[in-house]
């Protein structure tokens, strides 16, 4: 599992929208899985589980994504998970943080 967080100011709106179009847009065997949002009081959130097959493992893998908004004060985590084939502990990783690489470089220019 690897995971990345970050706040910053933004449109609530806009960015989730970009999250979703960059992910998708960013590799050909990247698929949207599920989505969750509600409101609580003022603040917002948003969760998007996407996935995608990792060539390098050969399996494939989720990223989960939460969005949290109050205003324009916006908290994104991501979190990468699956893509190993022990039973007991994880041998390969690289496609977790290689999905999680290129979901990063997204959030980053958010």
């Amino acid at each position: 599992m690897a995971k990345y967080e970050r706040s910053f100011t933004g449109n609530f709106n806009e960015a989730i929208q970009k999250i979703h179009q960059g992910i998708l847009g960013g590799s050909i065997s990247a698929s949207f899985e599920d989505s969750s949002e509600y409101t609580m009081g003022d603040v917002r959130i948003a969760t998007r589980v996407y996935e995608r097959y990792s060539y390098l493992g050969g399996n494939r893998l989720t990223c989960t994504i939460v969005l949290a908004g109050k205003d324009n004060n916006l908290r994104v985590t991501a979190i990468t998970s699956g893509g190993s084939q022990a039973m007991f502990f994880k041998i390969n990783v690289w496609g977790e943080e290689t999905f999680l690489q290129k979901v990063t470089e997204i959030l980053r220019r958010l």
